[in-house]
C-alpha cells in the first residue's frame, strides 16, 4: 500500500465514523463553536471523505494531501477539548495520546502531497 493510499484509508475510515459513531466526536467540539456540535461532527466527516476522496485520485492528490493537513491542524484543538472533557482516567490516557499523533499526520500529509 503506498503512503497516498493510506491516507486515503486512514480518513475514509474516521470521515465514515463520524457518522456511524457521532456521539464519540461529538465531545471533541469545543462548545466556544456556534451551532451543534452535531453539525460540526457531520460536517468534519463529510471534510474527512472529501480529502480521502481527493488523496486517493492522482489527479487530485496534491491539494487533497495539502487539504488533509490543513484537517490535522484544524482539529487540534478540538482534540485539546477532548483532553479536558474526559470523564474517566482511560478515556483521559487516549485523549492525551492522540495529541502528539497530529504531528507525523500533518507531517505525512505533507510527504504525500510533494511526491504527488
Amino acid at each position: 500500500m503506498t503512503p497516498a493510499t493510506a491516507l486515503a484509508a486512514l480518513l475514509g475510515g474516521a470521515g465514515a465514523l463520524h457518522f456511524a459513531a457521532p456521539r464519540a466526536f461529538d465531545t471533541a467540539v469545543p462548545p466556544e463553536l456556534p451551532g451543534s456540535a452535531r453539525a460540526w461532527t457531520l460536517g468534519s466527516g463529510v471534510v474527512e471523505l472529501a480529502c480521502a476522496a481527493a488523496v486517493a485520485a492522482p489527479r487530485t492528490r496534491r491539494a487533497g494531501a495539502l487539504a488533509s493537513a490543513a484537517l490535522f491542524v484544524a482539529v487540534f484543538p478540538g482534540n485539546v477539548h477532548h483532553v479536558r472533557a474526559a470523564r474517566t482516567p482511560l478515556q483521559r490516557r487516549v485523549a492525551w495520546a492522540r495529541l502528539p499523533l497530529q504531528v507525523p499526520l500533518v507531517l505525512w500529509a505533507l510527504r504525500v502531497r510533494d511526491s504527488a
